[in-house]
């Protein structure tokens, strides 16, 4: 781009049954209906306008679709947590909200922060997505069932409940099948899944976590990856004032594979267990320890991804 040329930036608001879009700096505000033909008409108008980024808010899945499309047609697109994009608002003074303000304040904050574009998942990595959130959903349904067994009074309801723990197990147990059926059946992913639970306390659901959330695994530093999954210390300093430090943010569902890799790991890797002991042995406290550990496997992961080098205890 030569410097008499000025970058076009654009803001989606994405609801359920419409998509707000407001183009910088042409100043064009435009609503379009949320189904292929809307997402057509904007993919061809996003296309000519050639924008150097386009900012969506990550809306519980309603942003995949379009997003997605975007992106197979080559435009940059970030997807953005919407607790960043309405603090950016209250900052800029913008305190009232509708879809084509919400629209014009994702425009504002794509040009002024410039957040990172998001990598394109192909269908079958979204299709491993949603299979994996999928799986998570029938768990949480499980626990409740079964907390809700452990107080039922009736017979009749207790009758209920258990049936409906044995159908959950079932879905849970096809479910399992299916993704390890996909992994193994995938040469890139085969590649990944054997590395991952080659490191003792790695299993296959942190493995299939990990490769359908977290395709940036192998492709970022150490520190962008702690911090994309959120077990990054976060600085709390002001003046001679020296904060505790503290993890925030980040993908819940990695991180909760995480914890449940490292709970195991600090029991059963040798390398985890030592940097685990090491730390208690300062006094560190029992939440810093497991955090630190979970960005230690997570690190020693990224590498081996990354270097496709097997686990090796004496290199980790």
């Amino acid at each position: 781009m030569s410097a008499n040329e000025v970058e076009t930036f654009v803001g989606i608001d994405v609801s359920k049954n419409t998509l707000d879009i407001r183009i910088e700096p042409a100043s064009e505000s435009l609503q379009v209906a949320y189904d292929d033909p809307g997402v057509k008409e904007v993919c061809h108008r996003l296309v000519k306008a050639a924008p150097a980024l386009i900012v969506v808010e990550a809306t519980g899945g309603l942003e995949t679709r379009l997003a997605s499309t975007l992106l197979a047609k080559g435009l940059p697109v970030a997807v953005v947590n919407p607790r960043q994009t309405r603090d950016f608002a209250k900052a800029t003074g913008e305190l009232a909200k509708t879809d084509r303000i919400d629209a014009a304040v994702l425009c504002r904050f794509a040009q002024a922060i410039r957040p990172a574009v998001r990598p394109f998942k192909d269908a079958e990595t979204r299709e491993l997505d949603e299979l994996v959130s999928r799986r998570h959903q029938l768990v949480e349904n499980r626990v409740q069932e079964t907390l809700r067994l452990g107080t039922a009074a009736s017979r009749m309801l207790q009758k209920s409940l258990k049936s409906h723990i044995i159908w959950l197990d079932k879905q849970i147990t096809t479910l399992d099948d299916d993704l390890n059926t996909r992994l193994r059946n995938s040469d890139a992913w085969k590649a990944k899944d054997d590395l991952l639970r080659g490191i003792p306390g790695v299993g296959p659901v942190t493995s299939v976590t990990m490769t359908a959330k977290c395709p940036e695994l192998g492709q970022l530093n150490r520190q962008r990856i702690a911090k994309l999954v959120g077990v990054a210390p976060l600085a709390n300093d002001s003046g001679k004032h020296r904060g505790k430090r503290f993890v925030w943010g980040g993908r819940a569902d990695v991180r909760a594979a995480l914890y449940m890799a490292t709970v195991s790991a600090i029991r059963c890797n040798p390398t985890i267990k030592a940097f685990a002991d090491r730390l208690k042995g300062t006094g560190k406290p029992a939440k810093v320890v497991i955090v630190a550990c979970m960005r230690k496997l997570l690190t020693i992961m990224n590498a081996m991804v990354k270097n496709n080098t097997p686990w090796q205890p004496e290199n980790a």
